[in-house]
């Protein structure tokens, strides 16, 4: 099998235009919002913020964290823009195998392991794994192994026709359900990596989603099970997504951790089983 390209932190953030000015029209542009209403709500005139965007005025810093702060602009990109802007960038990335990062590595390992026997990992903001708990090998193991060379990345594993896709019952909803969250994150970021990785995924076999059947006690809409078979029967899950919530490091607000739960008692009597057995 060839392997599709994986995608490359190197490669990160979108194309937008080097000059502050630019890169702040850029953004407010991407939030819809006026230069008269990003105005208001940085306490600034409407002509020095016009003035900004044309480069025909230097903001101060204070400004600069303003409106990067009402625009809520990832922190990676913050950094870009506060060096455009002349000023030195003001957020930390570190590897989460950095040893600073111990102790947040620690407690994000221990919050997967605690999830078990239900499965958990944690990705980055590419959807790279980095952390899993002892259930989620299990479940990749009949995928090829050369999507399980690191880096995996887990829509890739997830959608590619030797990965798991063969294994998820209702792939068709699940494939549109994951292109909406990765849309979703593609308007709030800009990443470029995010938007090459979403055509290559379209490109892979899955077909349209049909109308959802909703279960008992279940709200159409509202809840998207992940449906994946295994040799011990059906596994029905639903899963939620966690993020940091006041981060001052890029690492950790770009670390997302997926945690999945037993969508009935079915699920929950298998999922309990393959963890004794494994």
């Amino acid at each position: 099998m060839r392997r599709m390209p994986t995608t490359s932190a190197r490669h990160a953030l979108t194309s937008i235009p080097s000059p502050f000015g630019e890169r702040l029209r850029h953004w407010r542009q991407r939030r819809r919002l006026s230069q008269l209403d990003l105005a208001h709500e940085a306490d600034v005139s409407t002509r020095h913020l016009s003035c900004v965007e044309t480069g025909r005025a230097s903001p101060s810093r204070d400004l600069v964290l303003r409106l990067l702060n009402h625009l809520d602009i990832p922190l990676r990109e913050r950094n870009a823009l506060l060096e455009s802007a002349g000023y030195a960038p003001m957020f930390r990335e570190r590897s989460l195998d950095d040893p600073d990062m111990a102790g947040a590595r620690a407690a994000v390992q221990r919050i997967l392991d605690c999830h078990a026997p239900w499965p958990a990992l944690a990705m980055d903001r590419h959807w790279n794994l980095l952390m899993a708990n002892r259930m989620v090998p299990l479940l990749m193991a009949g995928a090829d192994p050369v999507l399980l060379q690191p880096p995996v990345n887990v829509l890739r594993l997830s959608l590619h026709p030797q990965g798991l896709a063969p294994f998820i019952a209702n792939l068709p909803q699940w494939r549109d359900h994951l292109f909406e969250r990765l849309r979703q994150q593609i308007h709030a970021t800009g990443d470029s990596v995010l938007a090459a990785l979403l055509e290559e995924l379209r490109g892979y076999p899955g077909g349209s989603a049909l109308p959802a059947v909703a279960l008992p006690g279940e709200y159409p809409g509202v809840l998207m099970p992940f449906e994946f078979q295994t040799p011990q029967g059906v596994l029905r899950l639903v899963g939620t997504t966690t993020v940091f919530g006041s981060p001052v490091d890029i690492t950790l607000q770009e670390l997302a951790l997926e945690t999945f739960f037993p969508a009935d008692e079915a699920t929950a009597a298998r999922l309990r089983a393959m963890a004794v057995s494994a």
